[in-house]
C-alpha cells in the first residue's frame, strides 16, 4: 500500500470511497475557498485507491506551527496514522485530531491496541460525541409509530393548520434562510456561521447535490428552512432556522417528518440528527430544548468512539494542551461577572 496526493482525475473514485459529507470532495474545495488549507490523501494498492480522506490545517498563532483537523473519517489503523504522521511533519502540525465516525462499540477495542503504537491521546471535542439516527428504511406508519405522542401530535396540528414543506433551491428561499438563521441565533444566543461562510458552503454543495434546502411555508410566509445533506445514502441535519411568529403553528414539528420523507424519496437509509447531548441531559444545558426536539422522533441516540489527538511533537502539545486549559479557566472566571 502507498498513500499520495489525491489528484483532480480521482474526484469520482474519492468520494466513493468516503462516508460523510465533511470528507466529500467538494467539502474539502469549500474549506478552500473560506482559506483553510487540507491535504487530501489517498492509499493506494498498485493503482486502485483503496481508501481516502481529507484534513484540514490551522495556523497556531505567532509561530510556524498548525494544529490538524481530520473529522468524521474512517476508523484509524496503523497505515493511516504512519500517514498522518507524515502528513503532520510535512504541515509542522503539533498535533491532529481525530474525530473518526465510528461508534464506541465498534471502536473503543481498536483505539486501545492503537494507543500502544501511537501517541494517541483523548482530546477536545470538537464534533459532538453523540447523535440521534433514524432508520430510515421503517414505512411511515412505523417512523410515526415511534415518535413521542406530543410529537407527533404535533406534526399533524401542522399539517391541520396548513403549513407546507417543500424542496425550494432558489436564490429567494436561500436568501431567506440566511436572514432565518441570524434571527435564530440572535433569539435563541448561539453560534451562527458567518454569511460568507454559508455562501460559499452552498455554492459549492448544492450544485453537487449533496445540500438540499428544505421550507415549511404557510400562506406563503417561510417560517422554517433547514439545509440538508444527502450524502452516501444518509440524510444529515445540520443547519436550521426559524421565524419567531406563529410558532403556535409547530412547523418545525412538521419540517423534521418532511426532512424523513424526504430522505426515504432520495433513497436513504439513515437520517443522521447531526448532534445531540448525551443520555440523561442536563435540564439547564443551553441545547437541552433542542436535544429534547430531536428525541420526540423515535431515533436511536449513538456515541462515538471520541476525539483523540495524534501528538507529532509530543513537549510542544503539552504546551498548548496547558494553554488550552489555562485559557478556559480564565473564561469561565470571567463569566462569573457578565
Amino acid at each position: 500500500m502507498i498513500t499520495r496526493d489525491v489528484r483532480l482525475d480521482e474526484k469520482e473514485a474519492y468520494n466513493a470511497l468516503v462516508h460523510h459529507p465533511v470528507q466529500s470532495w467538494e467539502w474539502g474545495d469549500f474549506k478552500r475557498k473560506t482559506g483553510v488549507e487540507f491535504v487530501r490523501i489517498g492509499v493506494f494498492d498498485g493503482k486502485r485507491m483503496k481508501a481516502a480522506f481529507q484534513l484540514t490545517f490551522h495556523p497556531v498563532p505567532k509561530t510556524s506551527y498548525s494544529i490538524g483537523y481530520f473529522p468524521k473519517g474512517p476508523f484509524p489503523n496503523s497505515d493511516m496514522l504512519k500517514a498522518l504522521g507524515r502528513v503532520g511533519l510535512e504541515n509542522r502540525a503539533i498535533f491532529i485530531k481525530l474525530e473518526p465516525n465510528v461508534t464506541t462499540q465498534e471502536g473503543e477495542r481498536a483505539i486501545s491496541s492503537l494507543k500502544k503504537k501511537f501517541d494517541l491521546r483523548p482530546g477536545r471535542t470538537v464534533f459532538t460525541p453523540y447523535t440521534f439516527v433514524i432508520d430510515l428504511a421503517q414505512t411511515e406508519e412505523e417512523l410515526l409509530v415511534k415518535m413521542k405522542p406530543k410529537t407527533r401530535y404535533n406534526v399533524r396540528l401542522a399539517e391541520r393548520r396548513g403549513v407546507v414543506v417543500s424542496e425550494n433551491n432558489s436564490d429567494a428561499a436561500f436568501e431567506m434562510y440566511l436572514r432565518l438563521t441570524f434571527e435564530t441565533a440572535k433569539r435563541q444566543g448561539f453560534y451562527a456561521h458567518d454569511e460568507d461562510y454559508h455562501r460559499k458552503l452552498w455554492g459549492m454543495l448544492q450544485p453537487a447535490g449533496i445540500a438540499h434546502l428544505l421550507t415549511a411555508t404557510w400562506r406563503d410566509q417561510i417560517l422554517v428552512s433547514w439545509i440538508v445533506f444527502v450524502f452516501q445514502d444518509v440524510l444529515y441535519y445540520p443547519y436550521g432556522a426559524s421565524s419567531n411568529e406563529h410558532r403556535n403553528l409547530m412547523a418545525s414539528n412538521l419540517m423534521m417528518w418532511e426532512a424523513m420523507r424526504f430522505g426515504k424519496r432520495m433513497g436513504c437509509h439513515i437520517f443522521d440528527l447531526w448532534g445531540s447531548l448525551g443520555p440523561d441531559p442536563d435540564p439547564k444545558d443551553p441545547w437541552y430544548g433542542f436535544h429534547r426536539f430531536k428525541e420526540g422522533y423515535g431515533g436511536e441516540l449513538v456515541e462515538f468512539v471520541g476525539t483523540y489527538d495524534l501528538v507529532v511533537y509530543p513537549q510542544l502539545y503539552s504546551l498548548i494542551r496547558l494553554a488550552d486549559v489555562l485559557r478556559w479557566k480564565w473564561l469561565r472566571f470571567v463569566a462569573q461577572f457578565r
